[in-house]
Formats: structure tokens, C-alpha cells, sequence
């Protein structure tokens, strides 16, 4: 059964059908660092704006060498992408194959890229009932029935759960033994950045890792992400991507958010903090069950009968909130969602809120 492809933070669509001004809407449904942009951001896109006049640097080449050094890579092991996206579509063409294995739930983008690109698409199917814990042996099973690419997300979306460093190298070793080209992304290991698998996906011989600037550094509006891997393979990809992919401001907002150590610090220690707050305080409520996350968001499955995730979001929606419902989501059912975790007076809203609908 084919998922529809939807997503969360669309809050100009939304904002028109209500007839609010964007600013008016209190966003859960997109997982952004509720911290904002990183210091300096905004003084460093202000100083650029005289090189608008100019082509992108076709290269990004201070880009990269900014990530070189935070990653301790080399510059020729990293592409970048009009977000982590634009890879994600990318690389079922421009490695050979015809079967993927998805590990599911799933951010859509993967299967909508293998279905464009010709490719079958299966999926690797976590079950909510014991956490969505993944089997790595069950996983390696599977591969052995030939697959050519995997797609796996950590920490997981929408469920924030974590798969250690210690299986994720058990994954890359099933790859090998099956021939298959593993893409490891990892759009939300910023938030954790000691579990990040870079430097042994960087190193295998078909692994790509993908990771994304829009949601920790707060510039989804900007469009940026790249990839890990080894030189030749991030040559296959640089050599399939159209020119001039990242603009100008994107590339001065990426160096300027790769300086901010304090800042990075700073999100780490707050999500770390309110997450574990957050989760208290939605667990609280009757018919509520929040799965536990390493990430910026929460999955929560409703328990009360006759409540389903797409009623709960329309009646949030009226009083202004967003939420993902996560019913489209490869595994799940109409009784999850996701909401991100923002500033605490946010958050303590949502949970009002939410206890108000419950009540009615």
C-alpha cells in the first residue's frame, strides 16, 4: 500500500486556511531548535549581502572546509545539498539497483526518492509494541534476501529512539556481506552528537551517512544538508547534482552556525532538560503514552478509545497548534503523533491544551 508523502511544518498553508498570520500559529509539527537561529547568523547573512549580486560559490568550498573541521574529515568526504533532501533523491540514481529496504516508520522522502528513481521499495517494519526497538539480527536476515540500497534513520523518525553505535556497526558489516549500499541518515544526531556514526560510515565502502542543518542550527527556510562518505563515493554524487545548488546565504548561514560551539552546548543541555520534562508532563495526562526519544521530538500514541490522532490535530488546529499526526506513517496507526519539543511555556501550553480536549 503505497504512504502518502506528507510532512510536517507547513504552517503558510495552514496559516491561509485559517486566515492567521503565520507568526499566530504555534508550531509542533516541524522538530526546528526552539533556541533559533545560532548567534552570529544573522550578522554574518547581513554582511553577505552584497555577494547576491554574485553566482553561489559553485563549491561551497568554505562550506566545507567548515565541516571538514568540525566532522575532523577531510573536505573531498563531504557533498552538500540544497538540504539533506535533495541527497535523499540522489542517491537511488546515482547508485545502481532496483530493491530497497526501508527500516520503518520512515521520513516519506525515502520512498518517494526509490519510487521516482524505478526502484521496489520494502520496508523493515518496527513494531510499536516493544518500542520500536530494531533487531539487528532480524535486520540482517532480511538484507539476505537481496537487497541493493537500506535506508535507516537515526535516531529514528518519528520516534526519536536510538540505535547504539555498536549495532550500527553490526548494520554496516550485514551491508557488506550483502552487497548492499547502506544510507545511514542521521538528520537528528546533533541533538546527541556523541552517538553519531560518522567516522564509521565516512570509512565503509558503500555507506553514505546524511545529515541536516535545518533542524538543530533552526534554518529550515535555507535549505542545507550533506553527506559522509568516502571520496569516491562522494564524487559519484557531486557529479549528479545540478550547479549552484546552495545559495549564497545558505552557505554563510552554515559557516556562521558551525562556529557557534556555545550555542551548540547551549541546545544540547536544554533539549536534554525540557524533553525529559516534557514527556513527564504529557505522560501525566489520561490517554496519553510518549515513547521514549533522544531527539527534539516525542511520539505519543493515544490510548483513549474513539480519539484519533487526525481528529486531535483539526481540533488543535482550531485553537491555533499544529501536530503531527502520524497516521501516514509506514507501521503506525491513526492513534500517533508527534510534537516537537519548544520552549517550555510552549510546551506547558500544549500540555493545556491538550488536557482541555481530553476533558471535553
Amino acid at each position: 500500500m503505497a504512504i502518502p508523502h506528507e510532512h510536517g511544518g507547513n504552517v503558510f498553508a495552514v496559516a491561509r486556511d485559517l486566515g492567521l498570520a503565520p507568526e499566530q500559529l504555534l508550531d509542533f509539527s516541524a522538530s526546528i531548535n526552539p533556541l533559533g537561529m545560532a548567534p552570529g547568523v544573522r550578522e554574518a547573512l547581513t554582511a553577505s549581502y552584497e555577494r547576491l549580486l554574485h553566482y553561489p560559490d559553485k563549491g561551497a568550498t568554505e562550506l566545507k572546509l567548515a565541516l571538514a573541521a568540525y566532522h575532523g574529515c577531510a573536505p573531498d568526504e563531504i557533498a552538500v545539498g540544497n538540504g539533506s533532501t535533495e541527497l535523499i533523491h540522489l542517491l537511488p540514481r546515482v547508485f545502481p539497483g532496483r530493491r530497497a529496504l526501508v527500516v520503518a516508520p520512515a521520513f516519506a522522502e525515502y520512498a518517494l526518492a526509490l519510487e521516482r528513481a524505478g526502484w521496489q521499495t520494502d520496508y523493515f517494519t518496527l513494531s510499536p509494541d516493544n518500542g520500536l526497538a530494531l533487531s539487528v539480527d532480524a535486520l540482517k536476515e532480511r538484507l539476505g534476501h537481496g537487497y541493493d540500497m537500506l535506508f535507516i534513520c537515526n535516531p529514528g523518525n518519528p520516534a526519536g529512539n536510538l540505535v547504539q553505535k555498536g549495532e550500527v556497526a553490526r548494520i554496516v558489516d550485514a551491508c557488506r556481506e550483502c552487497g548492499t549500499f547502506m544510507v545511514l541518515d542521521e538528520a537528528f544526531i546533533d541533538f546527541c552528537e556523541e552517538e553519531s556514526a560518522k567516522d564509521l560510515i565516512r570509512t565503509a565502502p558503500r555507506a553514505v551517512l546524511l545529515r541536516s542543518m535545518t533542524k538543530f542550527f533552526g534554518i529550515p527556510g535555507l535549505r542545507l544538508g550533506y553527506a559522509l562518505a568516502r571520496p569516491e563515493t562522494i564524487a559519484a554524487i557531486a557529479a549528479h547534482q545540478d550547479p549552484w545548488n546552495v545559495n549564497t546565504a545558505a552557505q554563510v548561514a552554515g559557516i556562521a552556525s558551525l562556529a557557534a560551539s556555545e550555542y551548540c552546548h547551549r541546545t544540547r543541555s536544554y533539549i536534554d532538560a525540557e524533553r525529559s520534562r516534557f514527556a513527564a508532563a504529557l505522560s501525566a495526562l489520561p490517554g496519553l503514552e510518549v515513547f521514549p526519544a533522544r531527539a527534539n521530538y516525542l511520539l505519543v500514541r493515544i490510548t483513549r478509545e474513539g480519539m484519533t490522532a487526525g481528529q486531535l490535530r483539526e481540533a488543535l488546529k482550531g485553537k491555533g497548534i499544529l501536530i503531527r499526526d502520524c497516521s501516514n506513517f509506514q507501521g503506525l496507526g491513526d492513534c500517533y503523533f508527534r510534537v516537537a519539543v519548544r520552549l517550555d511555556e510552549e510546551n506547558d501550553r500544549l500540555v493545556k491544551k491538550l488536557a482541555a480536549v481530553f476533558a471535553g
